[in-house]
């Protein structure tokens, strides 16, 4: 019974699309900056494009999942935290801030 490994996807179309979504959310991020600049919601939607973009990384140009399982979850908490520190920091700032100085 022979085993077949994961091999790396050379086509080209996947990646101009993952590379045509990240520019689309690059723009969509600089577009809800100029007219909701000082929505409270922003910073949640901005937190998810921020993963939504990690993730296509991760998948179409990292190759995450031809990965160890190991290295592949700290990649995914690689992705998590920036959104998160993100949220917490826009929502909890000052305390964050405080326990910074500690």
């Amino acid at each position: 019974m022979a085993t077949q490994t994961a091999r790396p996807n050379i086509a080209i179309r996947p990646l101009f699309i993952a590379w045509l979504l990240l520019v689309a959310l690059t723009v969509l991020s600089l577009e809800l900056g100029q007219h909701f600049h000082s929505a409270v919601w922003l910073q949640l939607l901005v937190a998810l494009i921020v993963w939504i973009k990690g993730s296509l990384v991760a998948r179409h140009f990292i190759e995450a999942e031809l990965a160890t399982p190991f290295i592949r979850n700290v990649l995914r908490a690689f992705i998590a935290f920036a959104p998160l520190a993100l949220v917490l920091t826009a929502f909890f700032g000052p305390q964050f801030a405080r326990w910074a100085t500690l």
